[in-house]
């Protein structure tokens, strides 16, 4: 199996079993996300600013990335590193930001659902940045894969959980709210559009860039977490009054940041030594660890389209990466 094809040629078993591992961790970091996020919760909301939350992530990250150069886990470079390697990360770090702050205006234009149902279309975009821009041909076989990839982040959006307490006739209870009615602005649409493509355009530039640099991993985040940290440094002052830095966090909070800037590091690793298209398995795969935990700590219940999702998620891993 080649590095394009998600594999690692030339690794002994123990070092397969590591690369293994690392997938399976980052997996359940993402499913683990969003049911992490509504332990959070106080009174029905976030009691943290969201701005403060992804700072504190990246912080978190630089913090990671200066330890293990100090401490040796990683060869820092001979040389003083030029600010010519330095400066293609600044355009890296802007498109994450616009990605993250998209998300949050997206809401505006349309329903949640049709925004969790539509945006896996940044699995095609992915997809088609990864052969223009790092030249790889994807096999119909592999084609097929992203499309039931597809299909099946729509199917788990559209209904893969089901909160119990709306599961019966007559009118919800009182803490529960209404569903809100599907519906999408034409500037929604194109918001959703150019969400997906700068998706799609980040996570493949960041890529090659990663791999067309001959410097250590740590050294190459810590230029991307520094632009990082910057930036949204100057989107978190610029949000306008709220809460300061750390107010409202707890433990599951900390957690949050904790988790997402571990995960952070390791799809890193993952598209340096690997390619984003395992990026999207592992983001897909993780909505079955989001279920589950959903409906573990948040009583939430499992219906038929989790299984279907989950059914096309085995299959279109099975036909990317199986033996063709």
């Amino acid at each position: 199996m080649s590095v394009e094809d998600g594999g690692l040629p030339g690794l002994g078993r123990p070092r397969q079993a590591r690369w293994t591992l690392m997938l399976l961790l980052s997996t359940a970091m993402y499913g683990a996300h969003a049911p992490l996020l509504a332990l959070c919760h106080v009174d029905g909301r976030v009691p943290f600013r969201p701005s403060s939350a992804v700072l504190l992530t990246e912080l978190t990250k630089l913090l990671l990335c200066a330890l293990s150069l100090l401490v040796g886990w990683q060869t820092w470079p001979q040389g003083p590193p030029s600010w010519r390697q330095a400066a293609p990360f600044a355009l890296s770090a802007l498109l994450y930001g616009a990605n993250n702050n998209l998300v949050i205006y997206l809401q505006r234009y349309m329903d949640p659902s049709t925004y969790q149902v539509l945006s896996n279309l940044k699995i095609g975009s992915t997809a088609l940045f990864y052969c223009f821009c790092l030249r790889h041909r994807l096999s119909a076989r592999q084609g097929l894969a992203l499309l039931l990839l597809m299909a099946a982040g729509a199917c788990y959006a559209a209904g893969g959980l089901q909160d119990p307490r709306n599961a019966f006739p007559g009118p919800p209870p009182a803490a529960a709210a209404g569903p809100m009615p599907l519906h999408i602005t034409p500037l929604g649409l194109l918001l959703l559009v150019l969400y997906c493509l700068i998706s799609g355009l980040s996570s493949v530039y960041t890529e090659m860039l990663m791999k067309r640099q001959r410097l250590p991993l740590a050294l190459q985040n810590l230029f991307l977490y520094t632009f990082g940290v910057l930036l949204n440094l100057g989107l978190h002052a610029g949000s306008g009054p709220g809460p300061g830095l750390l107010e409202g966090f707890s433990g599951w909070a900390a957690l949050v940041v904790l988790s997402q800037a571990l995960n952070g590091l390791l799809m890193s690793a993952v598209m340096k030594h690997d390619s984003s298209i395992t990026r999207l398995f592992v983001v897909s795969c993780s909505l079955v660890v989001n279920a589950v935990l959903s409906a573990a700590l948040l009583r939430l219940q499992l219906t038929a389209a989790f299984f279907l999702a989950t059914l096309l998620i085995g299959l279109a891993v099975r036909l990317y990466y199986g033996s063709r």
